[in-house]
């Protein structure tokens, strides 16, 4: 059996890491992410499969199965940036003789018969005593409160049962954000977002519809309160967001504009409402609004500065409450204000995949809010898209969580449905291909764990904001190629709605889609903060 050498490793990854900081140099050099697309997408994607590596290496010292699946993603992590590179040396301005150095741990690591022998083996996590409570709760809850409920909710393109709604309120997963002085769970330390990941894991292993996703609204809404809220404010949303008395959904995104959230046409216009009572009537239409007809109230990004060259400046957010409609659509009107009537509309979005939240196209006309519903006051005026990536930087870490639960289920299904599938007279678990593809699985799996963990930690200490860019874009990516491999070890039965594999891998779509599309977030995120040094 090949022996684990971290020191090889680690070292490897040293030598990746140069290749990395060269193509960072040269993108730099070339004009930078917007003029060379390809090179910024190919460096965002390399430097976050290499962090992820990085990020194993201290999980490897704690033993011999963590060591195998450290060495065994390392050789993973560098054979994808050499897969890269090949052909692009010039464009890189990396030399490929400078790799040479990694092609003989590559080689040991990826050997097929290494890889087979990490089937089956996902290795410990490695929490602390408080976590591991966090985790048995969530996952008890998931498995015994969402699991009964996930394929007839998924295939029927059913709603969240509201037992998941309140049980999830009762054990305090809307609270883990919100401060402790406000109703919540949260007191700050280094656990405060590592809660986070691992409750989300636990959640989306049952169901990224109806569990994992639940508490991402309230948490980015959260956060921007956190961030921006006057102290009333806090006072007023945070223990309702903590009880899920209010549950709210978030309108950020545009017909025409989707992840270029500066230029959002939606206006927020001051105005009368009744009494006389200050606020904003608001004009336009959000679309991709999940949870948009359940929710109680919309946190809702608007322009207020009519000057559009102002960009992302002019933009300010909003609690925007309204009534729960009907999952099939809806439509509410305000009471008149003299000519004056505030309508909202909802239209549902019908999705291959992510059932049970929905998501909708939904117009406002005129719709009245309370000035006091600005989130920071008219000291947030004009601050409500640093408020709103207040929350998606988080949002782009607990995606990453979402993600973790949805592989380890479609891993979960595969080993179990490979060792009890027998062709040609043999479980197909025996078969090296199918070994490998597990193997290789569990080290993806593992290693996108302890990167979410080591960006949980660096986010409760103020820290890693790109880092979190990074495990959003790659542990969604890979959660894709995961589950599709799950599927097809299930053959012709992957295909069909009887087995929930064919649910993760439609779900596992989604991942690369929502919280920031994978392309903008490589491109405007990850590739302009590495140039930015």
């Amino acid at each position: 059996m090949t022996t684990p050498d971290l020191q090889a490793a680690a070292a490897a990854i040293d030598l990746a890491d140069t290749a990395i900081a060269k193509g960072i140099a040269r993108l730099t050099e070339l004009g930078g992410p917007d003029q060379q697309q390809v090179l910024a997408y190919e460096l965002a994607h390399a430097g976050a499969g290499i962090a992820t590596a990085k990020s194993m290496l201290a999980y490897g010292t704690k033993g011999d199965i963590e060591a195998r699946l450290t060495c065994g993603f390392a050789a993973d992590a560098i054979h994808d940036l050499i897969t890269k590179l090949i052909g692009r040396e010039e464009l890189w301005g990396v030399d490929a003789a400078s790799l040479s150095g990694v092609h003989g741990f590559v080689g040991t690591y990826r050997d097929p018969e290494f890889l087979a022998s990490l089937a089956g083996s996902p290795g410990p996590r490695h929490l602390g005593g408080d976590m591991e409570m966090v985790q048995d709760t969530f996952r008890s809850f998931a498995a015994n409160v969402i699991g009964p409920h996930a394929e007839h909710v998924h295939r029927t393109n059913g709603d969240v049962p509201e037992e998941i709604v309140s049980g999830l309120a009762e054990i305090g997963a809307f609270g883990l954000s919100v401060p402790a002085e406000y109703g919540g769970y949260s007191e700050g330390g280094d656990d405060e977002y590592l809660g986070m990941v691992v409750a989300t894991e636990e959640l989306s292993r049952a169901s990224l519809g109806i569990g994992g996703s639940l508490i991402t609204r309230p948490e980015i809404l959260t956060r921007a309160l956190v961030k921006g809220g006057t102290e009333e404010q806090k006072l007023e949303w945070l223990p309702k967001l903590a009880t899920a008395e209010v549950m709210p959904a978030v309108a950020v995104t545009e017909p025409d504009f989707g992840s270029d959230v500066a230029g959002i046409k939606v206006t927020a216009t001051p105005a009368e409402g009744p009494g006389g009572a200050a606020g904003y009537v608001i004009n336009g239409v959000k679309t991709w609004c999940t949870f948009g007809a359940r929710a109680d109230a919309l946190a809702l990004l608007a322009r207020t500065d009519p000057d559009r060259t102002k960009g992302h400046r002019g933009l300010s957010l909003f609690v925007v409450p309204k009534p729960r409609g009907d999952a099939h659509g809806f439509q509410f009107s305000q009471e008149p204000v003299g000519d004056r009537i505030g309508k909202m509309e909802g239209r549902p979005i019908d999705t291959i995949g992510y059932r049970g939240m929905h998501s909708y196209e939904i117009a406002l006309e005129d719709w009245w809010v309370p000035a006091d519903n600005l989130v920071g006051g008219d000291d947030g005026l004009g601050k409500g898209f640093y408020l709103q990536m207040a929350g998606f930087e988080n949002g782009r870490l607990q995606t990453a969580a979402r993600a973790l639960g949805v592989m380890q289920a479609a891993y979960e299904a595969a080993v179990e449905y490979a060792q009890n599938r027998k062709v040609f007279g043999e479980n197909i678990f025996e078969y090296q291909l199918t070994q490998a593809k597990l193997g290789r699985m569990a080290m993806i799996i593992q290693a996108s764990r302890q990167f979410s963990y080591q960006v949980a930690t660096l986010m409760a200490q103020g820290q890693g904001a790109m880092e979190a860019s990074m495990v959003k874009a790659y542990v969604c990516k890979a959660a894709e190629w995961v589950t599709r491999e799950a599927m097809q070890i299930h053959g012709g039965f992957g295909y069909a709605e009887e087995y929930p594999v064919s649910r993760l891998f439609v779900d596992a779509r989604v991942l690369s889609i929502f919280e920031g599309a994978d392309e903008t977030l490589c491109l405007k995120v990850i590739a302009r903060r590495l140039t930015a040094g």
